[in-house]
């Protein structure tokens, strides 16, 4: 994806790092957030696509994709600053910000920091409110929450990336969230690209995204919101059923498992997505 004709474009936060984004199209703009140990490649089938309607800007996560790889900063509260830093950057108000998974939860921690500054819309894809579980919840409340793991299991997963067998728990993990039908490419893609962030700093994103509390931001976001959950992702469709019921003027689109419905709809069926982002954008 990283061809000629996309717009590939640096600038340095305040905490020096030199961030990597892809910016093209015109119109109103639309914000880009990767997940964990991905990067704006995931996007491939957006970005073209999506810029015929609106200004596209898919941002690298520092020590993700093209930007630069450095041992700091690796916490969801740190990356919702740098997305913030972009937008001032750009100038940009009134944008959409779309993320997926961990890059959700920077949009979450971004609206406890910052609240609707410089935000019209967003765009929640497989966001789980608490990763992490507790004990003393009913199930109706980890139904709500989509909490998937304990304490014991976040922890020990954390320690696998940062053992030899780290490369194949990643392979395992992706190959869990996607369904047969994803061509041998993108799988490969994704695969890759997970392989290609280093393993401490992925260790450490993902044991602070594991520990975020988004229970008390999801019920005060007021903006207009989209979400989308797969029918067989990790994500449970009872935690973005109470998102929808919780956000006010939000919608909730569900892609079936033979719509390419698990972790990466946007890759296994970028037509739906595509139709359903640019709906909700005008």
């Amino acid at each position: 994806m990283h061809s000629s004709f996309l717009e590939h474009h640096y600038f340095t936060t305040n905490d020096n790092v030199r961030l990597h984004y892809i910016d093209k199209g015109c119109g109103i703009p639309l914000i880009l957030l990767h997940g964990w140990s991905q990067s704006s490649e995931q996007y491939k089938y957006q970005i073209e696509e999506l810029s015929h309607h609106c200004r596209v800007i898919a941002l690298d996560m520092r020590g993700h994709g093209l930007s630069e790889k450095v041992s700091y900063g690796f916490k969801i509260y740190r990356l919702a600053k740098d997305v913030n830093e972009l937008l001032c950057y750009l100038g940009l108000n009134q944008v959409v910000v779309l993320g997926h998974a961990s890059g959700a939860a920077v949009i979450c921690c971004y609206w406890e920091l910052f609240g609707d500054e410089r935000l019209a819309k967003l765009i929640l894809v497989d966001k789980i409110p608490v990763l992490t579980s507790n004990p003393s919840w009913s199930p109706k409340e980890v139904a709500h929450y989509g909490s998937f793991v304990d304490s014991a299991s976040s922890v020990g997963f954390v320690n696998v990336l940062l053992s030899e067998k780290v490369n194949t728990a990643k392979t395992i993990l992706l190959h869990r969230q996607i369904t047969q039908n994803i061509s041998t490419e993108d799988a490969h893609m994704l695969i890759d690209t997970s392989c290609d962030v280093s393993n401490p700093e992925a260790a450490v994103l993902l044991y602070n995204e594991f520990h975020q509390d988004c229970r008390d931001v999801i019920p005060r976001i007021h903006l207009p919101t989209l979400i989308i959950v797969g029918r067989g992702s990790p994500t449970p469709v009872s935690s973005q059923e109470w998102m929808n019921q919780t956000i006010k003027d939000s919608q909730l689109v569900i892609f079936e498992v033979e719509e390419g419905g698990k972790h990466f709809t946007f890759i296994e069926n970028p037509d739906k997505f595509n139709r359903a982002v640019a709906q909700f954008i005008q």
